[in-house]
């Protein structure tokens, strides 16, 4: 099954190079923790400038939007010694090294007397991560093409991609909390003053710590894609390099309908990762509004991700049998229906009684009625979203696979970085929608830490980012597939039909005369 072989209009790849490749997503995953998760705090509370770090997060991600077209086309025109992705991996995991260091490390180090220097450094060196972090991201998607369209083997990258995120972020997720603790600032009476995440201290030791795990994933990442970064691997016309201009981008988002309505559902699951995982958030959850972030934001995530296992399973069983499109749909319904469960235990919670969360960790009490509970809502629905939250990304080379079917275009990059400016144009609202939230309901005018005392307002705006944005992005994303046609049937016509006019077109035929004579799979000798 894991032969690098062709046949009927496939592309297998290695099991090694399906294991390792998706350990890309893994690296950037690292930052997105890292910087993604705390940048607005890092900012508001060691650098002192307040909400404009939130804001700034936001801009930022409109500007990374902005620039992923371009720098996709720039990779559909690249081809090198070391072929047309391995490069944007290695720049873009150097220039997120290096402005990581900077921000974490060298912009605390300016007084406070210089506050300007700080605001200007602090967006030019957040920028700077940025465009770091589209080259090396964009990677993810576009080199999917290359590596196998196999709809057996597509659903696999689902889960390998998952485990890959799981390296690097859950990794970050679980010990940046155990290490913050250490730098937790107590009074005479024990009592927490100033949070580890006010801490400079705390983000000079996280940074290399995130920098050295992002590198190794992606040196594992750059070998399970070497063997396929070559030109026979792109597309029908070999090694011919597209030069789509900016203008002709609009022109292929009208006619690629399947890749519409994939940005819609892709930027639904990542508005809800985005929000209900935001640090900040999860702080209040379990913190303010439980009581003891120490002995339930730990638990809570391990949870999450056992009860993730047997949905990845189940999805990619479900996509090999039905297409991607069925076990997207499937398990996020899955998901929306639990999650109900659990707005509706928010709703009646209430801090310091039986109505809340309890785990018998550093501190906290007995499991209770309420607990097993809120363990069952959550972790079903969490899971079931969980194992389908990356799986609009080998979704998005399906619908690369499909333009090169359409209009006979290889363009991963492009199509990649079409999918993601939407992603992150809609995604980077979390982050200012967190802040606003907390502003508007709570009163709060920089983000909460777990010495913020507990209030109705932020019980509110918790229910609101934990609960209802999630359901309302998973809603649209229900909506924005029921019309998404590319079935695991269609998909395997797309294949033997590129694969046929890639045939011909090496045999002496003109790339129009390719598309005219093969359209489906009766036309196949």
């Amino acid at each position: 099954m894991c032969d690098n072989t062709t046949a009927v209009g496939i592309n297998r790849a290695k099991m090694y190079q399906l294991v390792l490749f998706p350990l890309n997503n893994g690296a950037t995953n690292v930052y997105f923790v890292l910087v993604l998760s705390y940048i607005a705090q890092f900012g508001s509370s060691v650098l002192a400038l307040g909400m404009f770090a939130s804001l700034m997060v936001t801009v930022m991600r409109v500007c990374d939007a902005i620039t992923d077209p371009i720098i996709g086309a720039l990779m559909d025109r690249t081809s090198t010694r070391i072929g047309k992705f391995r490069p944007f991996m290695m720049i873009g995991s150097a220039i997120m090294a290096i402005s990581v260091i900077a921000m974490y490390i060298l912009l605390p180090l300016i007084p406070a007397a210089l506050m300007p220097v700080r605001y200007i450094a602090f967006t030019a060196v957040y920028f700077l991560w940025v465009i770091g972090y589209t080259f090396q991201t964009s990677c993810t998607r576009a080199g999917q093409t290359v590596l196998t369209n196999d709809p057996h083997q597509r659903p696999l990258f689902t889960i390998f991609n998952t485990v890959g995120s799981m390296l690097g972020m859950g990794v970050m997720q679980a010990l940046i909390p155990m290490l913050k603790n250490q730098f937790n600032v107590y009074d005479a009476a024990g009592n927490l003053i100033t949070s580890g995440y006010a801490r400079p201290e705390l983000y000079r030791m996280i940074a290399p710590i995130g920098i050295v795990l992002s590198v190794l994933l992606t040196i594992l990442a750059i070998i399970g894609i070497a063997e396929k970064d070559r030109p026979e691997f792109y597309g029908i016309g070999g090694d011919k390099a597209e030069t789509v201009r900016i203008s002709e981008y609009v022109e292929i988002i009208r006619n690629n309908k399947p890749m519409q309505r994939l940005m819609v559902a892709g930027a639904g699951c990542k508005l809800a990762l985005a929000i209900a995982t935001n640090t900040t958030v999860l702080l209040a959850l379990y913190g303010i509004m439980m009581g003891n972030y120490d002995s339930l934001y730990l638990p809570m995530m391990v949870l999450g991700y056992v009860f993730a296992v047997p949905f990845f399973l189940l999805s990619v069983r479900t996509s090999q049998k039905l297409g991607q499109k069925a076990s997207l749909v499937r398990y996020v319904t899955v998901a929306l229906v639990c999650y109900v469960g659990v707005l509706a235990l928010l709703l009646v919670a209430q801090p310091g009684t039986a109505m809340a969360l309890s785990f018998p960790f550093n501190g906290g009490g007995s499991i209770n009625l309420y607990t097993m509970a809120f363990i069952l809502f959550f972790g079903i629905g969490y899971g079931a979203y969980y194992a389908t939250a990356d799986m609009p990304i080998p979704m998005v080379a399906d619908c690369s696979d499909y333009e090169t079917y359409r209009s006979g275009k290889y363009i991963p990059g492009i199509m990649g970085t079409l999918f993601s400016l939407v992603d992150k144009l809609v995604s980077s609202l979390a982050q200012t929608l967190v802040a606003m939230i907390f502003l508007v309901c709570a009163g709060l005018r920089e983000l909460p830490t777990d010495a913020t005392p507990y209030s109705g307002g932020i019980k509110l705006a918790i229910i609101v980012m934990f609960c209802v944005i999630p359901m309302v992005a998973w809603a649209a994303t229900l909506l924005a597939m029921k019309g998404y046609a590319l079935t695991g049937e269609k998909m395997k016509e797309i294949q033997a039909v590129n694969t046929a006019r890639k045939a011909a077109i090496a045999e002496g035929m003109t790339m129009d005369e390719a598309i005219v004579k093969y359209q489906t799979m009766a036309d196949i000798p």
